[in-house]
């Protein structure tokens, strides 16, 4: 009987473990996303309210294989305003999202090596099926680190992924497009959606 209680109260703990690291995951996001509309450098004031995302959805929080590009060339990527925005290829991930195995380039900027604070800096720009419907068509954008790449491996969390600010004001910012190479054959339902105003 008391090996009968144990095995309950081990249970127990590992169902309320597994609750609390789902409530904390949702509430760290969460604030994540406070911040981000709190901090926004483009859309200000009530203009905030017209900021919207999915809701937060673990599973689009995914673990992708990394591997190292070997003698990556520099290259301009396009931009909304034709400007030269010299990137290289980092690195290619790979994973499994919505029963779907794809790819994606991790980029470099030429530019922010320069910088000693974004000199590890990554760009993961992307477009999905949800681009031009739900969510800016354009693409969007995910950040990461150099440091985040750990044993050849990267979490990537499209929970964060947010909008070049072209999405918000037309002609007065110059954004990367995602390169064809970074079209998901898929819906990626996370992250931040269409801004609901008339961009002018």
């Amino acid at each position: 009987m008391v090996g009968f209680r144990s095995f309950i109260l081990l249970a127990f703990i590992i169902s309320c473990n597994s609750l609390w690291s789902q409530k904390s995951y949702g509430d760290s996001l969460q604030s994540y996303i406070d911040g981000y509309v709190k901090d926004h450098q483009v859309v200000k004031g009530d203009d905030k309210k017209l900021l919207h995302f999915f809701p937060i959805d673990e599973s689009y929080r995914v673990v992708a294989d990394f591997e190292k590009a070997k003698d990556s060339k520099w290259f301009s990527m396009r931009t909304s305003g034709g400007r030269k925005d010299i990137n290289r290829v980092y690195g290619i991930i790979r994973f499994t999202i919505n029963d779907t195995t794809v790819q994606l380039n991790l980029y470099q900027s030429q530019d922010l090596l320069n910088v000693a604070k974004l000199k590890d800096y990554l760009f993961l720009p992307f477009t999905d099926l949800t681009s031009g419907v739900q969510t800016y068509d354009g693409g969007r954008y995910i950040d990461l680190r150099i440091a985040d790449i750990v044993d050849n491996r990267v979490t990537i969390d499209f929970n964060k992924s947010y909008n070049p600010y072209c999405a918000y004001v037309s002609g007065k910012y110059d954004c990367p497009i995602p390169p064809k190479e970074n079209a998901l054959p898929v819906e990626i339902r996370a992250g931040e959606k269409i801004y609901d105003k008339k961009v002018e």
